[in-house]
């Protein structure tokens, strides 16, 4: 595959996963509640939707020892979750949440675990296919094609669902799941090398000390930007008292900042290498996370925002940089998705943390408290990179 494909291609498989994150951040509890649906049970539904992210370790699992029907290791498992996710995406204006809800739960399991398919077989592909001098950048790419989803999809989808009707908002997101399908049916799979075929014997892999640390690291960062995302909005409503739509103009803010943190990190990454971008990483959290404490008037909320939003991406693709070059051949989809997910259970402590912290403390001190975190990353630096294994 020629280097524009590629980047191209795996931007838009992050496009369409960022467009469907979109909905069910943003839209999927306003649908529900159009039905007469409590938030319990809308939080019900997220949960549902969570778990593929869970079981994606199988996922990625299969994708590593099976070869689909002769058609790959990877490229028939990215068509056939596209092709789940559309098909769902379709089916939902067919059934009535408040009288089926079961139904639509189930919907949204089968929904998320097309995407959980499509997602860790496309992180496979870029394993397989991206060479070292380029990881920094590829997940630039996919790191910023999925927040561009988020952003795009989330205003597009907004306007056709106010202006048409939620049919058609389904339609659409249907429509932008399918974007890179074209792209992915020229994908061709070259013969595995020996060294890169399936063995349970990897999986020692996961005892290495600089394994662990890199997870560790994947566990606190997440902890850290996730769990100040979730602020933002809250913080600046009680601060300014701004409205829905100030909030959500916020969040294009920051995912603008994620896009571009993530393209410069990834091309940073690539220049001088993942151990000092792991450390600049650090620092610009430290800054991006700490600033949004100083926020005093609404006009200040614009820059520091985007500012806090370019180290979100800059630290996040530096970590699918440094934890795609850390894989093991032989499972690196299995091994990739565990990494991923030992970041996503980070998330789920930061979230809860801060959520507590906040209340407490105050989103200031909170602010501050992430922001000092970041220090405990500089130790676990040591071990990962002692070996020069990265």
């Amino acid at each position: 595959m020629k280097k524009s494909f590629r980047y191209t291609m795996f931007a838009l498989l992050y496009f369409s996963q960022g467009s469907i994150m979109a909905y069910f951040t943003a839209l999927n509890a306003l649908y529900l509640r159009s039905f007469g649906i409590g938030m319990g049970k809308v939080g019900v539904i997220g949960t549902i939707a969570l778990i593929p992210f869970v079981l994606k370790i199988f996922l990625g699992m299969l994708s590593d020892k099976v070869n689909l029907f002769g058609f790959g290791f990877r490229k028939p498992y990215i068509v056939v979750g596209l092709f789940i996710q559309a098909a769902c995406l379709l089916i939902v204006p067919l059934i009535n949440p408040a009288q089926d809800f079961i139904l639509y739960a189930l919907l949204a399991f089968v929904m998320m675990s097309g995407m959980a398919l499509y997602d860790t077989c496309t992180d496979g592909l870029a394993l397989d296919s991206t060479p070292k001098a380029e990881e920094g950048i590829i997940q630039g790419f996919m790191v910023g094609g999925r927040a561009a989803g988020m952003v795009i999809t989330s205003s597009l989808l907004g306007l056709v669902v106010q202006n048409i009707s939620w049919s058609a908002g389904f339609i659409f997101l249907a429509v932008v799941t399918l974007l890179p399908l074209p792209m992915v049916l020229k994908v061709k799979e070259g013969e595995r090398s020996q060294d890169a075929r399936f063995d349970w014997g990897a999986f020692k892999s996961f005892g290495q000390s600089h394994v662990i640390a890199l997870g560790v690291l994947g566990a606190l960062y997440s902890l850290i930007i996730n769990g100040a995302s979730q602020l933002v909005n809250p913080f600046l409503t009680e601060k300014f008292q701004i409205d829905f739509a100030t909030a959500g103009y916020i969040a294009t803010v920051l995912g603008l900042g994620t896009i571009l943190g993530g393209l410069i990190g990834g091309s940073i990454t690539d220049r001088i290498g993942q151990k000092r971008s792991v450390q600049v990483a650090v620092i610009s959290t430290i800054i991006g996370v700490g600033v949004l404490s100083f926020i005093s008037a609404p006009w200040m909320a614009w820059l520091l925002v985007f500012i806090f939003g370019f180290s979100f991406g800059f630290y996040e693709t530096v970590y699918f940089a440094i934890s795609m070059d850390i894989t093991d051949g032989r499972i690196a989809a299995t091994m990739f998705s565990i990494l991923m997910a030992v970041a996503n259970i980070g998330t789920g402590i930061g979230l809860g943390l801060t959520g507590f912290l906040s209340d407490g403390l105050g989103f200031t001190f909170t602010f501050f408290i992430l922001a000092a975190l970041n220090i405990l990353a500089l130790p676990l630096l040591k071990v990962i990179f002692v070996e020069e294994k990265i």
